[in-house]
């Protein structure tokens, strides 16, 4: 082979000069190729990766668009601009369920990260930019009012001085377009679809009898045991109720309807009619920890649990939420988790289905 020089450059000739044009192409494409990644990851687009965790953790473009407040077609807009700009498929669609590919679960691995990291460094801005300060009403069920509400107040006080709160604790439905209540508290699902909720935590109730009580009457071991023993509920809604069991293996289920021997709505009075050996009771298990943990009570059927309950908070949807509202439901969020550990029977709240959203869960049983 023989080279010969044209226009400054030096080119080959003979029977390999082909062969030498040709890798000299493909290692043109290639830088090309490294250049256009590169900007790629440069310019990304934090807000399509939002867009992009929202939808995967939701499993919806309809409820992620809707946790987001934007439309669905931006959603699927974003995602698909995003795909793009990445060069691969991080979900497979269908027309009844989304599904991530295994490079789109990596991604969103980092886009929940990048997302945290987003939400902190604008958090940590704002509330350098703008005290807050005001009059915050919470309305919460007594079950969970001094055991969960109560704590995460205190703690959110000291954390904003200047926010004052008025909490109110009571059962009744609370109707936040009509009244100057500011948060709900609620456990169970929620039926109004105008209002914006997030899970905070997911809890169980627990099965409970005190030492003395048994010393008298044989521990159950089966839900339809129950009916042989006074039976003492927590319920809000009248004397008679409904417990509903789950087997550990959470292959079989049952829902029992008893009349208490005495039904309360205060978790206080109960806990004090079970450590006086009147009967088995529910309690939720913010309201037991130590009860348990000192043996003055003692956690019944094993093998059987109570169903999981989601808390949430709730506020009217609405475009302009005041910043101590903000601030409160992020708070408990991040705070109700640490207080009360899965140990406990408590779920870390994850965004659901949510959210919280969010968020959404798993119950840690």
């Amino acid at each position: 082979m023989s080279t010969s020089l044209v226009h400054g450059e030096r080119r080959a000739s003979g029977p390999y000069a082909e062969l030498v044009r040709l890798h000299a192409d493909c290692k043109i494409k290639a830088t090309a190729n490294r250049r256009s990644r590169c900007t790629a990851t440069a310019t990304l687009n934090l807000n399509a990766l939002l867009v992009f965790a929202k939808v995967a953790e939701a499993n919806s473009f309809s409820e992620g668009a809707r946790r987001l407040r934007i439309p669905v077609s931006t959603a699927s807009r974003q995602v698909a601009e995003l795909e793009a700009q990445l060069g691969v498929r991080l979900l497979e669609r269908s027309t009844r369920s989304l599904r991530l590919t295994g490079i789109g679960a990596e991604v969103l691995a980092e886009a929940r990260a990048t997302v945290d990291m987003r939400e902190n460094i604008l958090g940590l801005i704002s509330s350098q930019l703008v005290s807050i300060s005001g009059l915050l009403r919470i309305s919460a069920p007594p079950s969970i009012a001094n055991s969960l509400i109560t704590p995460v107040v205190w703690a959110f006080q000291a954390s904003y001085p200047d926010v004052r709160v008025h909490m109110t604790v009571s059962d009744r439905a609370v109707n936040l377009a009509a009244s100057d209540v500011d948060l709900l508290v609620r456990i169970g699902p929620m039926k109004d679809s105008s209002q914006i909720s997030r899970r905070i935590l997911t809890f169980r109730d627990r099965l409970l009898a005190s030492p003395a009580y048994l010393k008298t009457c044989k521990a159950p071991e089966t839900p339809k045991e129950l009916l042989g023993h006074r039976l003492l509920a927590f319920a809000s809604s009248g004397p008679e109720t409904e417990w509903s069991f789950v087997n550990k293996s959470h292959e079989n289920g049952i829902t029992l309807p008893i009349e208490p021997y005495l039904s309360v709505n205060d978790p206080t009075s109960l806990a004090a009619a079970l450590l006086a050996g009147m009967g088995i009771g529910n309690l939720p298990s913010m309201a037991v920890g130590e009860l348990v943990q000192t043996g003055q009570l003692i956690e019944l059927m094993p093998q059987w649990r109570f169903n999981t309950l989601d808390v949430s908070v709730v506020h009217a949807s609405s475009r302009h939420v005041r910043r101590p509202v903000q601030e409160f439901i992020r708070f408990a969020a991040k705070l109700a988790p640490a207080l009360f550990p899965p140990c406990q029977g408590i779920d870390r709240a994850k965004r659901k289905r949510d959210d919280a959203s969010a968020s959404d869960a798993l119950a840690v049983l």
